[in-house]
């Protein structure tokens, strides 16, 4: 495994960005996700083996540097998202750049969010809009999330405005309001974008960042319910009775709660559809 001494002389301009990847049981995914970087300088990343049987093995890859911390046992995204941060702060890490095992990064993704968050110290987190494809790579629909973080605030609930596996965030801002939790499970996206918001602005660039695969048996289709009245439950918490968009988010939120996965995935397609044509 290539160590950061090892790096070659002068191509540092992301030395204090990590990738974050947590990975459970998806050699092949992990290496095609890994591959898919495409940057002007090193790529630093930090796979959470999240108890896989046999144990996720480093892929050796050109202009990356990889290292693995492993779980004792399979403890779920959001335990294996919390140690991430925390390796990462220990460090000495600024910024994690997430992405999942599967999902592949547009060129250049790296530099561009760096470049941003060092623009606007007061931007925890910035994520990017993102293509979503099918398993065999077909493109399905583009998600243009609202840019501006008053925007985002005002949007939250209505229609989800982080891709989380395009964001990248201030590792000290996400310690600083608790880290990934596991109070909401299936969720701990949405509840850290809400903790965060309450104390920092995040935002979102207008240009493609990520590949996102939709795959039928990912947390979003096996943990359906589960995510759902977590998210009710934060709905809740942090409701905003003069914002209609909240109100409606709550309203969509409950349709959800009684729909069909599969016919729910058809409405959303011909809805991006139509929206992008």
């Amino acid at each position: 495994m290539t160590t950061p001494s090892s790096l070659p002389a002068g191509h540092d301009a992301l030395t204090d960005v990590t990738v974050l990847m947590p990975a459970y049981n998806a050699q092949d995914d992990v290496e095609r996700t890994l591959a898919s970087f495409v940057e002007h300088a090193p790529v630093r990343v930090l796979i959470v083996d999240d108890g896989s049987t046999p144990p996720i093995v480093a892929p050796t890859l050109p202009n990356l540097v990889v290292e693995i911390l492993r779980m004792p046992q399979n403890g779920g995204i959001e335990r294996a998202l919390q140690a991430g941060i925390d390796a990462l702060a220990a460090r000495g890490c600024r910024y994690a750049a997430r992405i999942d095992a599967g999902d592949l990064a547009a060129p250049g993704r790296l530099a561009k969010q760096r470049a941003y968050l060092e623009a606007h110290p007061n931007v925890a987190g910035v994520g990017m809009w993102t293509q979503v494809v099918s398993r065999d790579g077909q493109p399905l629909f583009m998600l243009r999330p609202a840019t501006e973080p008053d925007a985002i605030r005002r949007l939250r609930f209505l229609r989800s405005q982080f891709v989380h596996p395009a964001m990248m965030l201030r590792v000290d801002a996400v310690r600083a309001v608790g880290n990934y939790r596991i109070a909401y499970r299936a969720a701990e996206d949405l509840d850290l974008f809400l903790r965060l918001m309450e104390r920092y602005d995040c935002a979102n660039l207008p240009e493609l960042g990520l590949y996102y695969e939709l795959n039928e048996g990912g947390i979003s289709a096996t943990k359906r319910r589960r995510q759902i009245v977590s998210t009710l439950r934060l709905q809740m918490r942090y409701f905003n009775v003069t914002n209609v968009c909240d109100w409606l988010g709550l309203a969509k939120n409950l349709l959800h709660l009684v729909t069909p996965y599969t016919a729910l995935g058809r409405v959303k397609r011909a809805l991006f559809a139509t929206h992008s044509a």
